[in-house]
C-alpha cells in the first residue's frame, strides 16, 4: 500500500449549501488518480462523514458531482463536505480492507456501522509451562499456547471450562499460585483438578490428560469418549471401582458439553454462519460459530444504516467490519450474496492469509444451518422492534412527566460508590431509544485529595464538572450526540443543588435536571422526584414510567458499585514491591518465586536479595533500603 496521498480541497464558507459541497468535490477530483484506493469526506471541523473505496477513485468520486442522482441522505453528506482525503492502494482488495478498518475506527455518520461489536472469548491451553493450564482468554494472543474458539459469550466459555475441568482434571490456577502450593486446593477435593502442583499425578499422566483435552477441543470428542469408555470397562473388570467411577464422571462431563451444542453438522468443521433479516428499515445479523465440528454459540448484531440500505450492501459492510480485527474461519456461510461478493471473498482470504470460502448454500446441512440462523435473526429483530416501541412509549412518558420539549434521545444517570470515603468512584450510565447504551457508560475515579471522606455532594460536583467540561470541549456545537437531554441524579435535594451549582458555574442552563430519592425506609415504589424550582412529587406505584426510572437508577447504582469493587480489589492485591521504582513484572515475579511472598522479600537480607536471579546488586540495595530505611 502506498503512503497517505492526502489531497485536500477546502472551503471556508460558514453555511453549507449543496452547490458548495459539489464545488469542493470537483476541485478535489481534478487531482484524483484513476487507481484503487480509499477516500474520506470531512466536514469543516475535520469530522469524517464518510469512508468509501473504489477500483478507480476518479470514476467513483465523480458521481458525487451529480447530486440529483443521489438520495437525500447522500445529498446532505455532499452539502456538509468541506474537504476530502485519499489513500491510494495497489489493489481493490487492499482498498476494501483499509475501508473496513477506517470505518470501524472512525465511525463515520453516513456509513453503515457495526457499533455493538466486541472481542470474543477463547479457551487457551497454555504452552509456556511444564504443566499446561486451561483458561479463558480474551484479547490479543500474546501468550504461547493453543487457542480454541471463538465462543459467542463468556457464559459459553465458562460452561465448557467447567465441564473440561471435570473431564480432564487440568489445572486452572496461575503459575504463581501453582508454584506456592504445599497441599491440594479445593478443586482437587471436588474432583476438578489432578493437583499436579503437589505431585498427586506424575508428568506423563498429566500430559496424557492434556493430549486428551487438546483432541477433544480439536473435534475428536467421539474418539475420546470411546477411549474413556474402554478404560472404565477395564477398571470395572479389574474391580478397580473407584477408578471406574472417575472415568464415568469424566464421560458424563463430556456428554454435558455436547448436550449444549444444539446442532452439530458432521461436515462443517470450521465455519461462521451469517444470516441477515431486514424489516421496517432495520437489520439483524445473526452469526453462529462452528469450530472443530461443535457449535460455540451465536450472537445477534444490529448494524446502523439508512432505512433504504439494501440487504446486499449491509451484508458486505458487516463482513468487512466484523472481520476487521478477527481471523476469518475457513468457511463463511451466508443467507445471501453481499455486494461485490468476489472482492469481499478475496479481501477475507487476504486477511486470513489462506483461502476463505464464502458461499450461499442452496441445499443440505449447510442450507439448514442458514435457515436456523435466519429464523433467529427474524425473531431477534422482532423482539428488538417491539422493545424499541415500548421504549419509545416510556420515553414519551418521561418527556411528559418532566416537561421536556420532546422525547429524550439520551438520558444520563449518575451515582457514586465508596466505603467511608475510600476508593470513591462515580458512575454514569446512558439510556436512549434503543435501551441502555453500554458503550457510553463512564466511570470517574474521584481524584480530589481535599474532599471530606464520604462527602457525596463534593464527589458529585467533581464527576459532573469533569463530564460537562469534556462535553464543552469535544462537542461545543452539541451535534455529535454527546449532550444529554435529561440528567438523572441518584439522591435528594442536596445532590440536585450540587448539580445545579456545577452547571451554573460552567454556564450551562438548558439541560433538564432531576434527582430521584428513595422514600421512607428506602422503599422502592415510594420515590420522590426533585426538580429545580418545583415541589418534590411522587408517582403511583404501578406507573410504568416509575418502574422505568427505577431501573435506570438501579443500573447506575450497579455500575458504580461494580467500578468501586474493581478499584478496591486492585488496592487489595497491590504488592509492597509495586512501590519500588524499577521493579517491573519480571523482577517482581522473580522475587515472589524466590521468597514465596512480598512479606518474605521485605524481611530478606541484602545478601539474600542479591542471590535472586535477575536482581543486580544495585537493585538489591534499592529494595533493601526501601524496606529498611533506618539501615
Amino acid at each position: 500500500m502506498t503512503t497517505d496521498n492526502a489531497h485536500r480541497a477546502e472551503s471556508d464558507l460558514s453555511d453549507r449549501p449543496l452547490a458548495v459541497g459539489v464545488t469542493v468535490i470537483e476541485r478535489f477530483l481534478a487531482t484524483l488518480p484513476a487507481t484503487p484506493g480509499v477516500y474520506r469526506m470531512l466536514n469543516q471541523r475535520g469530522d469524517v462523514l464518510y469512508v468509501g473505496k473504489a477500483k478507480s477513485l476518479k470514476k467513483r468520486v465523480v458521481a458525487y458531482t451529480k447530486p440529483e442522482r443521489q438520495t437525500l441522505r447522500i445529498q446532505r453528506m455532499i452539502a456538509e463536505t468541506a474537504f476530502m482525503e485519499v489513500i491510494t492502494t495497489h489493489t481493490e482488495v487492499e482498498a476494501l480492507l483499509l475501508e473496513s478498518n477506517l470505518i470501524k475506527t472512525l465511525g463515520p455518520r453516513y456509513n453503515i456501522l457495526l457499533k455493538d461489536d466486541k472481542t470474543f472469548p477463547h479457551i487457551l491451553l497454555t504452552g509456556d509451562h511444564d504443566w499446561p493450564q486451561v483458561v479463558k482468554h480474551r484479547g490479543a494472543r500474546s501468550r504461547r499456547g493453543e487457542y480454541f474458539g471463538p465462543f459467542a459469550s463468556a457464559g459459553a466459555v465458562n460452561q465448557t471450562l467447567s465441564a473440561l475441568q471435570r473431564a480432564f482434571l487440568l489445572r486452572s490456577c496461575t503459575d504463581s499460585v501453582f508454584s506456592s502450593r504445599t497441599r491440594p486446593c479445593l478443586l482437587f477435593q471436588i474432583k476438578r483438578c489432578s493437583a499436579p502442583c503437589v505431585d498427586r499425578i506424575d508428568h506423563a499422566e498429566y500430559m496424557d490428560l492434556v493430549a486428551q483435552a487438546r483432541a477433544f477441543l480439536s473435534g475428536q470428542s467421539q474418539a475420546i469418549q470411546r477411549d474413556l469408555a474402554k478404560r472404565m470397562e477395564a477398571s470395572a473388570e479389574a474391580m478397580e471401582y473407584e477408578q471406574a467411577a472417575v472415568y464415568r464422571d469424566r464421560i458424563r462431563a463430556l456428554s454435558r458439553i455436547q448436550a449444549h451444542q444444539d446442532i452439530n453438522p458432521a461436515d462443517v468443521a470450521e465455519a461462521d454462519v451469517v444470516a441477515l433479516h431486514q424489516a421496517g428499515g432495520q437489520t439483524c445479523v445473526q452469526v453462529f460459530f462452528f469450530r472443530s465440528g461443535c457449535n460455540y454459540g451465536n450472537r445477534a448484531y444490529f448494524p446502523q444504516h439508512a432505512a433504504e440500505a439494501e440487504a446486499s450492501e449491509v451484508m458486505a459492510a458487516f463482513l468487512g467490519q466484523f472481520y476487521a480485527d478477527k481471523q476469518p474461519p475457513r468457511e463463511i456461510l451466508l443467507s445471501q450474496e453481499p455486494a461485490e461478493a468476489e472482492i469481499v471473498a478475496a479481501a477475507l482470504s487476504a486477511k486470513a492469509g489462506r483461502k476463505v470460502i464464502v458461499s450461499v448454500p442452496k441445499r443440505g446441512d449447510r442450507k439448514r444451518l442458514i435457515e436456523h440462523a435466519y429464523d433467529n435473526a427474524r425473531e431477534a429483530l422482532g423482539r428488538r422492534m417491539a422493545e424499541s416501541s415500548a421504549q419509545g412509549t416510556l420515553l414519551d412518558g418521561v418527556a411528559e412527566l418532566f416537561g421536556l420539549d420532546a422525547r429524550p434521545n439520551r438520558i444520563e444517570v449518575y451515582d457514586n460508590s465508596h466505603i467511608q470515603g475510600t476508593n470513591a468512584v462515580g458512575g454514569m450510565i446512558v439510556a436512549g431509544p434503543d435501551g441502555l447504551m453500554k458503550a457510553a457508560y463512564r466511570k470517574f475515579n474521584i481524584r480530589s485529595t481535599e474532599l471530606t471522606p464520604g462527602d457525596d455532594f463534593a464527589m458529585m460536583r467533581e464527576v459532573l464538572t469533569r463530564r460537562f467540561q469534556r462535553a464543552q470541549k469535544e462537542d461545543p456545537d452539541r451535534d455529535r450526540g454527546q449532550w444529554p437531554d435529561l440528567v438523572l441524579i441518584d439522591g435528594g435535594l442536596g445532590q440536585l443543588n450540587a448539580t445545579v451549582e456545577v452547571l451554573a458555574d460552567l454556564g450551562i442552563d438548558d439541560v433538564a435536571l432531576v434527582s430521584i430519592a428513595k422514600g421512607p425506609d428506602r422503599n422502592a415504589g415510594r420515590e420522590r422526584f426533585f426538580m429545580p424550582g418545583k415541589e418534590p412529587f411522587s408517582l403511583p406505584m404501578k406507573d410504568p414510567v416509575l418502574y422505568f426510572l427505577q431501573r435506570l437508577r438501579d443500573e447506575a447504582h450497579r455500575f458504580a458499585i461494580g467500578a468501586h469493587r474493581t478499584r478496591r480489589a486492585g488496592d487489595m492485591v497491590r504488592s509492597p514491591l509495586d512501590e519500588i521504582d524499577g521493579i517491573g513484572a519480571a523482577r517482581k515475579k522473580a522475587l515472589l518465586h524466590h521468597f514465596g511472598s512480598a512479606r518474605e522479600a521485605a524481611a530478606a537480607g541484602l545478601a539474600d536479595l542479591e542471590a535472586v536471579p535477575g536482581i543486580s546488586k544495585s537493585m538489591a540495595k534499592k529494595i533493601y533500603d526501601h524496606f529498611h530505611p533506618q539501615g
